[in-house]
């Protein structure tokens, strides 16, 4: 079935879930968690500079999969794991180092040359190629992690399935995510962004730029090749006033064609803790 023909049948089925019955779309939804496995589909793509296209019918029948599994149980040597969805395999044809004991779900995409440190890619996630998921970081259901990334340590990238056209957690090339930090909510982090250990942002974190003589707000995005820090604001309540957190873009990481030198400039002229 072609893209189009697909599209159809998951747009259907979402509408009416008696659908899920029949065989064409129950043909229709293991194709596309498929074509997601094997990277010829993506939950959202680059369509221009910084910006996504979401591909709201994918996500559709990454949810749509669910109903459509049964529970089984899956031996890995001693291991052993009771679940809907099966886990990847074959990756040494793919050209992607796994650590035990790293995870990944069927129907998340590793392009080659992706290394899994013990950590766990979600259903739906697309890794770029020469990016590192270091030890306990997560990936989310449908989140973007682009190439030459680093997920540190701990790091926590949020999932966003439904509803359906929000836009999932972006991590775009050439990032650096410190250790520990939370990205969730489809927050979008742009080109070369730093960010250091501990950073959270959501949809509602402030994210300030205090490098002008002026603060410049931002919520659900981190511009390119910012250098980030968790910090505090003053808000005042009902109880009296109290610090919040918000992240402080306190600088910009170089443009340079090595990137590796870039970062360790941003890394040692900031003080970042990563």
């Amino acid at each position: 079935m072609n893209n189009n023909t697909l599209q159809q049948l998951i747009e259907e089925c979402w509408e009416d879930r008696s659908l899920l019955k029949d065989q064409a779309t129950l043909d229709a939804i293991e194709s596309v968690v498929k074509k997601l496995d094997q990277g010829e589909l993506r939950v959202a793509e680059p369509d221009g500079a910084h910006k996504w296209k979401v591909n709201t019918w994918v996500k559709k029948a990454v949810v749509l999969y669910f109903p459509t599994r049964q529970m089984e149980t899956i031996e890995v040597g001693p291991f052993e794991f009771h679940d809907k969805i099966p886990l990847k395999n074959n990756y040494a044809a793919q050209g992607v180092r796994v650590v035990p004991h790293a995870i990944a779900r069927y129907g998340s995409y590793l392009e080659k040359g992706v290394i899994m440190m013990p950590s766990y890619v979600n259903i739906g996630a697309w890794v770029g190629s020469g990016s590192m998921v270091d030890t306990w970081a997560t990936v989310g259901s449908c989140a973007q992690i682009g190439r030459n990334v680093h997920l540190s340590g701990g790091v926590g990238i949020g999932g966003v399935l439904e509803p359906p056209q929000a836009s999932p957690t972006i991590i775009e090339d050439n990032a650096f995510i410190g250790s520990r930090c939370i990205v969730v909510e489809g927050v979008h982090i742009e080109k070369e962004a730093v960010l250091g250990a501990n950073v959270v942002l959501t949809q509602s974190t402030r994210i300030i730029d205090v490098t002008g003589d002026e603060p410049v707000t931002y919520r659900g995005r981190v511009p390119a090749q910012s250098v980030v820090i968790p910090g505090t604001f003053e808000k005042e309540f009902p109880a009296g006033k109290y610090q919040v957190p918000c992240a402080l873009i306190i600088g910009q990481r170089k443009p340079s064609t090595d990137k590796k030198v870039s970062l360790n400039e941003a890394l040692r002229d900031y003080d970042v803790s990563v």
